[in-house]
């Protein structure tokens, strides 16, 4: 959904924060989600990913809140990705 955002800490440790959809099967609707990525996969996911790309993503659920005034979405659901397997991805320029 949004494009991922790479930061760093002081001891240079990579961190990229993105939004993208997570789907709920037995609703058969979407779900907005935080999802975090830390160290080498979070320079990866910034260099090879982008927007409308399909992922699965292997990590830790978390239930927190998360406001973004650039989407105007607030949503519940938090990932902290340790594995992102590409599913379907768009050509890259």
């Amino acid at each position: 959904m949004t494009n991922p955002e790479q930061s760093f800490f002081e001891n240079q440790i990579s961190a990229t924060e993105f939004v993208g959809k997570f789907y709920q099967y037995r609703k058969s609707s979407d779900t907005l989600c935080k999802i975090s990525v830390w160290g080498n996969l979070a320079y990866d996911l910034v260099r090879y990913y982008q927007v409308n790309d399909y992922l699965i993503i292997e990590g830790y659920l978390l239930n927190t809140t998360y406001t973004s005034e650039d989407l105007n979405i607030k949503t519940s659901i938090e990932i902290i990705a340790n594995k992102v397997y590409p599913f379907a991805l768009t050509k890259k320029n």
